[in-house]
């Protein structure tokens, strides 16, 4: 406990109280103090005794949890949460975009409750009403049953944060639920459907994007990946690529930025064909040219794919190329994902074992491959029945032959 006496310019005295409560996670000293104003009819040593008997009974109160808790309301805190781990580099570049991206629909139903008044039906029906029709503006759906759990994710971890700041001592977030929602099924280009758009890209479109979708179907590549790939990564003798790094978009006044993989399997080696590797040579000796035309406006970020000064490209940039190309051919579009799906189908329908298409797709865990590919491994477990039984009636077949 400290005192500390203070004397205002009109001579007023009066007693600053302060008693340490301990430390929070981050190492920052918590204090909770109160001001004491003596009698002006006490003298001096009156005065400063009254003080410090009023610092005891202080001290006894907060150590018995008997003084009320400094109240904020949510949206404060949850800036104040999303500031520290900012400062503090608690998350990756892309999970704090991610964290970011949840504060408008939050805000605006939980933001101005005091947070010892934040209850579980609070929280409870914000997650009920993101799954109504309309919430996803781009779908017009509800948001997903993924998307909600984010959302009590972000939630809870700003309710942690305050009892670890001494707002609260216990989280309103035990036991909320989410909404079923219908998944949408995954859409897969087939292999006639790739075949045919590759070769109209090989046929039509620059060398840029020649590439870009070349790669995709080769390796299963998620679309950050491939565009944070520079020509520093790839072998070009034994055509092995490293992923190490992403590029990504967060905003208009941050713009593209680059991270590390999604997760740890995702820092990985792939192997690409020659057929693609001479793809990429042509691309980097076409990007020597337009350097030497910019001069000292060209950006050297040994970056693949990059824009007309050799700045990062835009990641929604192929995904848009891509749609209207699709339009102008009258080919099916399903997005740059579509082309992850066909990868890993096609090399499981092909008798790749799962722990290794698992490995090639950067998986966090084989359960991940197995939810998301079940199709592909159900008709690969068609086709395995289908092999053995034609051995088998073949083998028979020639029995009768013999006789």
């Amino acid at each position: 406990m400290t005192i500390t006496k203070r004397v205002s310019k009109n001579g007023d005295i009066s007693y600053r109280i302060k008693v340490s409560m301990g430390y929070t996670y981050d190492g920052k000293q918590k204090i909770k103090s109160m001001t004491y104003k003596p009698d002006p009819n006490l003298t001096v040593k009156q005065a400063e005794k009254e003080a410090y008997k009023q610092g005891i009974i202080f001290e006894e109160k907060c150590k018995s949890g008997k003084v009320a808790e400094r109240r904020i309301k949510f949206q404060a805190l949850a800036e104040e949460y999303l500031e520290f781990i900012e400062k503090t580099n608690k998350l990756k570049c892309s999970s704090l975009v991610r964290l970011k991206n949840f504060r408008e629909r939050t805000y605006e139903a939980l933001g101005n409750i005091y947070i010892d008044k934040l209850t579980r039906n609070h929280i409870q029906n914000f997650i009920f009403s993101l799954s109504e029709p309309g919430v996803n503006k781009r779908t017009g759906k509800g948001l997903s049953q993924k998307t909600q759990k984010h959302y009590i994710s972000f939630i809870s971890n700003v309710m942690n944060y305050a009892i670890l700041q001494d707002y609260i001592k216990d989280s309103p977030c035990h036991h909320i639920s989410v909404v079923k929602t219908n998944k949408d099924e995954e859409l897969v280009y087939t292999l006639e459907e790739t075949q045919k758009l590759l070769n109209e890209i090989n046929d039509k479109a620059n060398i840029d994007y020649k590439v870009f979708f070349s790669i995709l179907p080769h390796c299963g590549m998620r679309r950050g990946e491939v565009l944070g790939l520079e020509y520093d990564d790839i072998n070009f003798i034994t055509g092995e690529v490293t992923i190490s790094r992403t590029s990504n978009y967060r905003n208009s006044e941050t713009g593209v930025y680059t991270d590390t993989p999604k997760t740890k399997n995702s820092f990985r080696k792939i192997f690409l064909p020659d057929d693609v590797l001479n793809l990429i040579l042509e691309l980097k000796k076409s990007q020597t040219i337009k350097a030497k035309k910019c001069g000292d406006s060209w950006h050297k970020t040994n970056r693949l794919f990059v824009t007309w000064n050799g700045e990062p490209m835009h990641p929604n940039t192929p995904y848009t190329w891509l749609k209207r190309f699709c339009k102008k051919e009258s080919i099916p579009f399903k997005g740059l994902k579509a082309f992850r799906h066909f990868f890993a189908t096609q090399a499981i329908q092909s008798g790749v074992d799962i722990k290794t298409v698992s490995s090639m797709m950067g998986h966090a865990q084989t359960s991940t491959t197995l939810n998301t590919y079940t199709h592909a491994i159900k008709q690969s477990n068609i086709n395995g029945f289908n092999t053995v039984a034609n051995l088998i009636s073949n083998k028979d077949h020639g029995k009768d032959l013999a006789h």
